[in-house]
């Protein structure tokens, strides 16, 4: 399993596909930093990785979090699947907020050989042309793509919100409102799970958008639909058709999606799990031939 990370329920996987060892480099291990000697171990690999709802410019946003998640973790393709903004005042965003569109940047390399793609959220809209430039990745209404056989699909949801849809204006100011609460409420674990369940039910109307992506994989003959915009995690299967949301990084519940030859899997940002590497690292120093993913 990757660095920070751990499984929560939703079609577990029992073993993690590692990076074959053709596709590894030797990284030195005397003289690492920290940070290096806990990347200098074997990371999942996975064909895609799926995350959404990042609000950037928002004082909720876990973007530390989600590139440290980025960094320890191997895949050829990264959706960032709507929402990845907040809004489009680019005053708001903090230092870490740059860091992780950097990062983006630079795996946005043809170098780097991995594939990202942006799909638009409803607070991402008029960012496409934008974002081609900032980034280097182009930025797609909806997306699809194949593999083992299967066909997959990637839409924001905001979609299948006719609230969203029929009040852009007040739906955002909706959304400022919540975040607001949520930076109030953090670590008021009672609070905290009032708003969310008022946001899922009443705000997001998180079944009417599973609904809307079940109806719309369908008629785009996908096998596997991916959402987020509701910020709840969530998988479920209805005639023959699977629907996943990859939650959102606004939460202390931060969430996303990895795909592999096992299936798919919804994973839960476990800070603990990162920091128990680093000590084992500092603990068990890896010898000269450690091995670290390209990727």
């Amino acid at each position: 399993m990757g660095g920070g990370s751990s499984s929560i329920g939703w079609r577990v996987n029992s073993n993690d596909c590692m990076m074959p060892a053709e596709k590894c480099t030797r990284y030195a291990g005397e003289g690492a930093t920290l940070s290096q000697r806990a990347l200098n171990r074997k990371i999942a690999h996975y064909d895609t990785v799926i995350i959404s709802d990042l609000h950037l410019g928002s004082k909720m946003s876990r973007a530390e979090a989600a590139l440290q998640m980025l960094k320890t973790t191997s895949f050829n393709r990264l959706i960032l699947l709507g929402d990845i903004f907040s809004d489009l005042n680019f005053r708001r965003l903090k230092k870490e907020h740059w860091q992780f569109l950097g990062y983006i940047r630079k795996l946005s390399n043809p170098k780097r050989d991995v594939e990202v793609v942006w799909v638009e959220g409803n607070h991402d809209h008029g960012l496409s042309e934008l974002m081609s430039h900032l980034v280097g990745i182009s930025v797609y209404q909806e997306y699809s793509w194949e593999y083992c056989g299967l066909r997959h699909l990637a839409i924001h949801g905001h979609q299948f919100d006719l609230f969203v849809v029929n009040n852009r204006l007040l739906s955002n100011v909706f959304t400022a409102l919540h975040l607001a609460l949520q930076k109030f409420a953090f670590g008021e674990q009672r609070l905290v799970r009032f708003i969310d369940r008022f946001d899922n039910k009443w705000l997001r109307l998180s079944s009417k958008v599973m609904d809307g992506a079940l109806a719309h994989a369908r008629i785009r003959n996908a096998q596997l639909v991916f959402c987020g915009h509701t910020h709840e995690a969530l998988h479920e299967e209805r005639g023959g058709i699977e629907y996943f949301n990859s939650g959102s990084w606004t939460q202390l519940c931060a969430t996303y999606i990895t795909i592999d030859q096992e299936g798919c899997t919804i994973r839960e940002y476990d800070e603990d799990v990162l920091n128990r590497d680093f000590a084992e690292q500092i603990e068990n120093p890896p010898s000269k031939d450690a091995a670290l993913s390209v990727r």
